[in-house]
C-alpha cells in the first residue's frame, strides 16, 4: 500500500485540493480540515438511482454539515464506526468494470463509475488513478464525480478532465446561512457553479439543493435565480430534507415546501427543475438560542444548532478554527438516523 501511495499520490504531501488549501502532508499523517490521511473506501455497491452506476464512497469530506445524511463516513475518523479500506486502483477498477457488467448491473442499466462520500475531492488523486485503470480496461466506461463544489479551480478542470457527468450540491446562496449550516464560505462554490454552467454544460447532470424547513428556505430563490442568469437550461433538482446528524431531532420537508421550490424555479426560467426525497418526516419543535453573529435569521438559528453541538467558532469557519482538530461537531453523536 505504501508504495502505491508513494507513487501516484505525491501531492498529497502539500495537500491544496479543494478551497481549504491547507497544505499539510497528509502521508506523513498531518491533518487539514477534512482530518484524513491517506484516501481510504467507506464502502461500493451497485446504485440504481440516476445515474445508475457502481458508487464508491470515500471517507472523509472538508464540510461539517449540520444535516449530514452520511456523517459516520463524512466524520470519518472522528466518527470512527465506518468500515474503511485501500484498494489498489487497478483491483478498484477492476471490481467496478466486473460489477457494472454483472448480472445485476446490466439489470439497472448501469453504465459507470460514481464517485461519492462524503465529499469525493478529498480523495481526487485516488479517483483519478481509479479512472485511468478502468479505462485501460473499458476505454468507454463513464464516469460521474459527485461534489459539494469547494474544489480548487485546478481541481474543478481535472475533475472535467476526466468525468462524463457531475453532479452538484449548493447548500445555500448567500455566505453567513452557508457558513452556518456547512462550516465553509461560498464563494468558491458559486464560482465553480459558473464554470461549470458556462464551460461544461454537457457535463452536468444536476444541481442539487437541499430543503432543510426554517433554516435555507430563503435561499431557493436566489439559488434559482442564479442558476436561470447563468443558463435557463441547466438542470436543478431539490431535495427533501431528512432529520439527520446534528439535526436528527428536526423536521423533515413537507411536500408543500419542495412544491414551492418546484414553482420557484420555474418562476426564475428555469427549463428543468423537479424535486424528490422522503417529505414530511416528523421533528420536534425546540427553541434553540440564537447567534447574533449571523445576518439572516435562518443563519442565527442554522448557527444556534452548531453551537448546540459544540461549535465555538462563529460565523463558522473551519479553516481559521483553532479547534478544527478537535472538532466535538464532528464527534457528535444523533439519537436518530432517517
Amino acid at each position: 500500500m505504501g508504495e502505491v501511495f508513494e507513487n501516484h499520490f505525491e501531492e498529497l504531501e502539500n495537500c491544496c485540493l479543494c478551497e481549504w488549501k491547507c497544505g499539510v502532508n497528509r502521508l506523513k499523517g498531518e491533518k487539514g480540515v477534512c482530518r484524513l490521511g491517506k484516501p481510504e473506501i467507506a464502502s461500493t455497491q451497485l446504485h440504481p438511482a440516476p445515474p445508475q452506476s457502481y458508487t464508491v464512497f470515500f471517507v472523509g469530506c472538508n464540510y461539517k454539515c449540520l444535516g449530514c445524511q452520511n456523517y459516520q463516513i463524512a466524520h470519518f475518523p472522528d466518527q470512527n464506526r465506518a468500515s474503511h479500506w485501500f484498494m489498489d486502483p487497478k483491483f478498484a477498477a477492476e471490481d467496478a468494470i466486473m460489477m457494472i457488467n454483472s448480472p445485476f448491473g446490466r439489470s439497472i442499466r448501469a453504465d459507470r463509475i460514481f464517485f461519492s462520500g462524503g465529499e469525493a475531492t478529498c480523495s481526487l488523486p485516488y479517483a483519478e488513478k481509479i479512472v485511468e485503470e478502468a479505462r485501460k480496461i473499458d476505454p468507454r466506461i463513464k464516469v460521474n464525480f459527485d461534489t459539494n463544489g469547494f474544489l480548487t479551480e485546478e481541481s474543478l478542470e481535472r475533475v472535467l478532465r476526466f468525468s462524463n457527468s457531475i453532479t452538484y450540491d449548493i447548500k445555500a446562496y448567500h455566505d453567513d446561512v452557508h457558513r452556518a449550516l456547512t462550516g465553509a464560505p461560498v464563494g468558491p462554490v458559486l464560482r465553480n457553479v459558473e464554470v461549470i454552467g458556462k464551460e461544461a454544460k454537457d457535463k452536468l447532470w444536476e444541481f442539487r439543493v437541499l430543503v432543510i424547513p426554517g433554516l435555507n428556505e430563503g435561499e431557493i430563490k436566489p439559488i434559482c435565480d442564479f442558476i436561470a442568469s447563468i443558463d435557463p437550461s441547466l438542470p436543478l433538482n431539490f431535495l427533501a430534507f431528512r432529520p439527520n446528524f446534528v439535526l436528527d431531532r428536526y423536521y423533515g420537508a413537507p411536500r408543500d415546501l419542495m412544491r414551492k421550490a418546484v414553482k420557484i424555479g420555474r418562476m426564475a426560467g428555469l427549463e428543468h427543475v423537479d424535486w424528490c426525497g422522503s417529505s414530511g418526516i416528523k421533528g420536534l419543535d425546540y427553541v434553540i438560542e440564537k447567534i447574533d453573529v449571523y445576518m439572516r435569521e435562518e443563519s442565527k438559528i442554522a448557527g444556534g444548532f452548531a453551537f448546540l453541538a459544540g461549535c465555538k467558532t462563529h460565523p463558522r469557519d473551519c479553516g481559521r478554527c483553532k479547534n478544527n482538530q478537535n472538532c466535538s461537531l464532528k464527534k457528535y453523536q444523533p439519537i436518530r438516523r432517517t
